[in-house]
């Protein structure tokens, strides 16, 4: 998918070295360093006279006069503060949106807004555009609406202007029916408007909450986002972030020194690391922009336009009958040792690939799109390789937004389970496990989308109930030879059962437990399961499962909305 987008990136010299001495791949650089910025060549600037055309006196001098204006917001703070951005490694606003967006695809509105204030100096400075560039674009050929904010003009920082330009280009995604993207590069809130621009602020969330669940909303974080101003992104679908160059955080390091005493630097407290592997807020990290942008590109043609749309369909040259003969092989014989469900999901999936979301966050847990038969799922599944694939806290937060997005989009769901259960312990008793795990538990059954699972090893105790088992109204349950339903593993089961019977009792006890629940027919006896295949006929089977669900219709009491357990 990267090496299809390369052909799209329309980014100067300059860029190309600033970029690369922050160690731009070799393949993004080759592809990028023939190309040109479209802008640059047609920018003037104040001191510039109109051209002086052949059939100037058949021109409005009006539209000239608007033509000047339109070119000088082009480059928005000017020469001097697009080489700082490019100094630093970023790309401007503007040339962001041409790697976005296919060639010639972007339509801009609001292109002549201007802020209204006239304190503290601001009477005295503006620039057409205020800070941000909205319009619609392109993306392998279909909408999308997309601002991107300018640090070269007044640091990107929000007024009321700027606010009013965002709110206006959502309305009209949501009226479209087509995702929105914002790529953020902001210090905040514009000081000199003081309430205007907090009000603006809140003006962009109500939309976000508006739009949360009617069209796919997607946050590139390029650069700072402090304050209230984070509020936005954490409120979208997804969050991307640049290693070492973009930064999320509600107080800088200046006031956690002065409040905590705390020492810490802009990396350690928001950046792309910390929000992608310690506190889940961001779904994906890049080493620099192109790549975000490329991976945007990418997951916007696994979604739907908006709610009542289907995902893409995309044909795929890997047969829908191919056989998994890996998979007969796949689970160890004895049940204690690890085995990478990556591997598992490689083998199922069409070409072999999985589009991970957060993949160094909770990583017991795997969730992220793929095709079956072309057709776009979201996956799930537990991963023994970590902490055996147990659930605790961050693995049900995670999971359990992930599902709630893909039905929210008509996105049928993949589940693979594995899992021994919840993590015991006090830390996780204590933090609310119980609250947090009942977030999945209520994220499965209040899906309506296709619901696909299939039990590989351990399914035990209330993790078993918990992953899209069928008394969740799960519509295909199935299960591999090695699958083992049962409330607990054997040795805990008979301890319980056998307590103050000898060892040499017990022991039978175990073997007696063991061939009872560590295999699947007794769940499928009693129906939970609708079938238990060879391993091998796992992707033939999910495909032909999944085609006779694509009209699944279902009728839920009404109610104005659930109350899941945040």
């Amino acid at each position: 998918m990267l090496s299809q987008t390369m052909s799209l990136l329309p980014v100067s010299h300059s860029v190309l070295a600033a970029l690369g001495s922050s160690g731009l791949p070799k393949l993004i650089a080759s592809s990028v360093s023939a190309l040109h910025v479209r802008y640059q060549h047609s920018a003037i600037s104040d001191d510039d006279e109109l051209p002086d055309s052949r059939d100037r006196e058949h021109k409005d001098p009006r539209l000239e006069k608007i033509e000047a204006i339109r070119q000088k917001a082009m480059l928005g703070g000017g020469e001097k503060r697009i080489q700082v951005q490019h100094k630093k490694g970023k790309l401007t606003a503007r040339e962001r949106l041409s790697v976005l967006l296919d060639p010639g695809s972007f339509l801009e509105s609001g292109t002549f807004v201007e802020h209204r204030c006239r304190d503290f100096g601001m009477d005295k400075t503006s620039f057409s555009g205020d800070g941000v560039i909205t319009g619609s674009g392109l993306i392998a050929g279909r909408p999308v609406f997309v601002y991107s904010q300018d640090f070269t003009v007044y640091g990107g920082s929000l007024s009321e202007s700027h606010a009013a330009k965002i709110c206006r280009l959502m309305d009209r995604a949501m009226k479209a029916g087509a995702p929105i993207i914002g790529l953020n590069d902001s210090g905040g809130a514009r000081i000199q408007e003081g309430v205007m621009s907090l009000a603006g602020y809140t003006e962009v969330f109500q939309r976000n909450v508006d739009a949360s669940g009617v069209v796919p909303q997607i946050s590139c974080i390029l650069g700072p986002c402090a304050g209230g101003a984070v509020y936005s992104p954490a409120l979208t679908d997804f969050v991307f972030m640049v290693r070492n160059s973009s930064y999320m955080f509600l107080t800088g390091p200046d006031v956690v020194k002065s409040v905590t005493m705390e020492e810490v630097t802009q990396e350690e407290l928001g950046g792309a690391e910390v929000h992608t592997t310690r506190s889940g807020v961001a779904q994906g990290a890049w080493d620099n922009e192109l790549e975000l942008l490329s991976a945007v590109r990418e997951l916007v043609t696994y979604l739907p336009l908006n709610n009542r749309d289907k995902p893409p369909l995309y044909p795929s040259s890997d047969p829908d009958d191919r056989p998994c003969p890996t998979l007969d092989r796949i689970i160890p014989e004895n049940a204690e040792v690890p085995y990478d469900m990556r591997d598992v999901l490689a083998e199922v999936v069409d070409d072999r690939y999985v589009f991970e979301m957060i993949p160094d966050f909770a990583r017991n847990v795997i969730s992220g799109f793929a095709r079956l038969g072309g057709e776009t799922v979201g996956v799930i599944a537990n991963n023994p390789l970590v902490l055996a694939g147990v659930l605790d806290i961050d693995a049900a937060i995670k999971a359990s937004r992930f599902i709630r997005f893909c039905d929210s989009f008509n996105i049928p769901l993949i589940t693979f389970v594995d899992v021994p259960g919840f993590l015991p312990g006090t830390q996780q008793e204590h933090a609310g496990v119980i609250r947090h795990g009942a977030k999945l538990l209520y994220a499965y059954a209040e899906a309506t989308v296709p619901k696909l699972a299939v039990i590989t090893r351990k399914a035990y105790g209330g993790a078993y109930c918990v992953m899209s088992s069928q008394h969740l109204r799960g519509d295909v349950n199935l299960a591999w030879p090695s699958a083992e339903v049962a409330v607990m593993g054997s040795k805990g089961a008979i301890e319980v059962i056998f307590k103050g019977h000898s060892k040499e009792s017990m022991d039978k006890e175990v073997a007696a437990y063991e061939e009872k629940f560590y295999t699947p027919l007794s769940a499928a006896r009693h129906g939970f399961l609708d079938d238990v295949i060879a391993p091998r006929d796992t992707r033939a089977r999910l495909i032909r499962e999944l085609r006779l669900l694509k009209h699944k219709s279902v009728s839920r009491p009404w109610k104005k909305h659930g109350n899941i357990p945040l």
